[in-house]
């Protein structure tokens, strides 16, 4: 099998599933499709719209054509829908903490890409919450059939010998140039805030909260005062949300108001100092509005966290400790903590990162590092808006190079991997069709790759 064949299948064995990393991309608004059934799996249904939104999105990332194109689409939109089918026959179910964890990864990425979320919000004219909302069906089916996946695969491994074999069935014209990479830790510390300045900040919203309840109005105090500057653009509104959505300790202070208008008490979170109003609840959705009051860090405070992070550095360079261990002792990045410090790439869920994937920031201090070497303490804005340090491990860098087994060995292991489970996929997906009503459209019914699965919709009485 050629390479580049082989290497379009194995993405597409997760294309619908990776279908929330892609889906905000615009789509042009004069390219409006009259929507119909195109398929059917089960009871589950493919719309000509999912296709077509596909189709657009991945036209200018290959090189196939266009009637292929939509050929391989649909046959990874049927596999989807196979999932769910069997997920829901199996009870393979996902926690709302899992979509919640998912959406925020995704919607951390979608910000880094385009530069805030106030960029993001412009862009789409949507709130970060109204956006989280229209992600959260596809978010769930997504882990869900990734589940489902991972169940029918779960026995399959690729040894030495399997990586080798792989990599000796690629012709050597074929082989693919890869790009510059590195793989970089990180111990990630915030600064600390000062009790004199919480209470200072804490004052601050209680006096806000005593004019709203004496009849000043919550929207313009929040459009006037509020540090959230997404939302205070809005009177302070959120949009609609979901239990999960939110911070715990903002949320459970959100759900337990119970009339319109409403003000709670203040409410701390990693941000800051909050009260919230509601504005309306729909059974387990509410629409609220907030003023959030940060607390401030001194110089003082950080000028101590970074002399602390220098005597950390010197600890890491004279092997008095090593990155894993600090980074599970002091870093305050939960995503990496645990996991010595490594980042994984969110768009491939792995380790390697190309230069356009990392943080300008992070990469110019990668730039002048050697493997091995470790930065001194770099200033940075944490996720909530403060302020902390970093620490940076350049773990390996590689040249752009044609794939090789010594080079690319992890690489090629994740290739022969999913090349095994895509055999093993396909054999379970054969096995169900047999038992599973499957439908599909006389537009696609003519595909080479999915001329198997069943007869047009206008003949479908069949069972598969």
């Amino acid at each position: 099998m050629h390479y580049k064949t082989k290497k379009l299948k194995i993405g597409l064995i997760s294309f619908c599933l990776l279908l929330c990393s892609m889906t905000l991309k615009a789509q042009p608004k004069d390219e409006l499709v009259v929507d119909k059934v195109a398929a059917v799996v089960g009871n589950h249904i493919i719309l000509l719209s999912d296709i077509e939104t596909q189709f657009q999105q991945y036209l200018s990332q290959t090189t196939l054509g266009e009637e292929e194109l939509r050929c391989r689409i649909i046959d990874q939109l049927l596999l989807n829908k196979l999932l769910l089918h069997q997920a829901a026959i199996d009870s393979v179910t996902v926690t709302d903490d899992q979509v919640k964890q998912k959406i925020n990864q995704n919607m951390a990425y979608y910000i880094s890409q385009i530069g805030s979320a106030e960029k993001l919000e412009k862009y789409y004219g949507k709130s970060i919450a109204q956006l989280k909302e229209e992600f959260r069906p596809m978010i769930k089916d997504q882990l869900v059939s990734q589940q489902m996946q991972s169940k029918v695969t779960s026995q399959v491994n690729a040894n030495p010998s399997d990586v080798k074999a792989f990599f000796e069935n690629i012709p050597k014209d074929s082989l693919p140039l890869i790009n510059a990479e590195v793989e970089y830790s990180q111990i990630l510390r915030n600064v600390p805030v000062g009790e004199d300045e919480k209470a200072k900040a804490k004052e601050q919203i209680t006096t806000l909260r005593n004019r709203i309840l004496a009849g000043e109005d919550f929207g313009t105090l929040a459009l006037l005062y509020s540090q959230d500057k997404e939302s205070a653009k809005q009177n302070g509104e959120l949009g609609f949300v979901n239990r999960g959505d939110l911070v715990p300790e903002f949320e459970a202070a959100a759900f337990r108001l119970k009339n319109v208008v409403d003000v709670s008490p203040v409410v701390e979170t990693q941000f800051g100092f909050h009260i919230v109003q509601l504005i309306e609840r729909r059974g387990e959705k509410i629409n609220v509005r907030h003023i959030l009051i940060p607390v401030k860090v001194t110089n003082e405070d950080v000028v101590r966290t970074q002399i602390e992070m220098d005597t950390l550095v010197s600890k890491l360079r004279t092997g008095a400790m090593t990155f894993s261990a600090a980074a599970e002792k002091y870093s305050d990045d939960k995503d990496t903590k645990l996991n010595g410090g490594l980042v994984v790439n969110p768009a491939t869920g792995s380790s390697h990162f190309e230069a356009d994937m990392v943080d300008p920031v992070i990469l110019f201090q990668l730039d002048k590092m050697k493997v091995g070497e470790y930065s001194n303490p770099i200033s940075t804005t944490t996720r909530e808006g403060g302020q902390g340090f970093r620490i940076l491990f350049l773990k390996s860098r590689t040249e752009p190079h044609r794939l090789n087994l010594k080079d690319d060995y992890q690489k090629l292991q994740e290739l022969a991997l999913s090349d095994k489970q895509n055999t093993v996929l396909e054999q379970w997906r054969n096995k169900k069709k047999l038992t599973t009503y499957i439908r599909i459209g006389e537009d696609y019914n003519t595909c080479p790759i999915i001329k198997r699965l069943g007869p047009p919709i206008n003949t479908f009485t069949k069972q598969l």
